[in-house]
C-alpha cells in the first residue's frame, strides 16, 4: 500500500473530484459569485472566509512538507483579505487550486516511513495525522460552503 498516495488522491478529490460524497470544493464555488462569497448569513462565516480558512491550514501544512517552520496561528485563520471584486475572488480561488496541486503532489512524494515523523513539533503528533486532519477539516468545511451557497442562491443545484 502507498498510504501518501492515497492521501494525496483524497486530498485532490476533496478539491476537484469525483469522491465519494459527490461534491468538492472546485464545483461547488465554480458559480459562486464575489457578491455570494462575500454575503453573510445570519452569524455563520461568508463562503469566502471558509475558504480562505480552509487554504490557510492547507498552506500551513505545505510549507512544513517543503522544510520551513510551523508558522499558523488559529486567530488569523479566518482574516480573508477583502474580497470586492470578481477579480479578487477569482484570485483567491485559483491561489487555493495551484496550492492544493502542489500540496497533493508534496503529500505523495513523501516517503511513507515519514508519515509516523514528528510534524513539526511533538504536540502536533505526526505527518498522518495531520495530512488526515486537513482532509477532514476540508470536508467539514465543504459541507458548510454547501449549505451557505444554497442559502445565498436559491437556485443553486449542489
Amino acid at each position: 500500500m502507498n498510504l501518501p498516495f492515497h492521501l494525496a488522491k483524497h486530498f485532490r478529490e476533496i478539491h476537484f473530484g469525483p469522491n465519494w460524497t459527490s461534491s468538492n470544493l472546485k464545483e461547488q464555488l465554480a458559480d459562486v459569485s464575489w457578491q455570494q462569497a462575500t454575503t453573510q448569513v445570519y452569524s455563520f462565516n461568508t463562503i469566502a472566509k471558509l475558504v480562505y480558512h480552509i487554504h490557510y491550514f492547507v498552506q500551513a501544512a505545505m510549507e512544513v512538507l517543503e522544510g520551513r517552520p510551523l508558522d499558523a496561528h488559529d486567530k488569523y485563520s479566518f482574516d480573508v483579505p477583502p474580497i470586492r471584486s470578481q477579480n479578487d475572488w477569482s484570485a483567491l480561488l485559483n491561489k487555493v487550486w495551484a496550492d492544493a496541486e502542489r500540496f497533493s503532489d508534496l503529500v505523495e512524494a513523501l516517503p511513507e516511513h515519514q508519515l509516523w515523523e514528528t510534524f513539526s513539533d511533538e504536540k502536533y503528533g505526526n505527518y498522518y495525522r495531520n495530512i488526515q486532519g486537513i482532509i477532514e477539516h476540508c470536508h467539514y468545511h465543504l459541507g458548510q460552503i454547501a449549505l451557505i451557497k444554497k442559502m445565498v442562491s436559491p437556485t443553486a443545484t449542489s
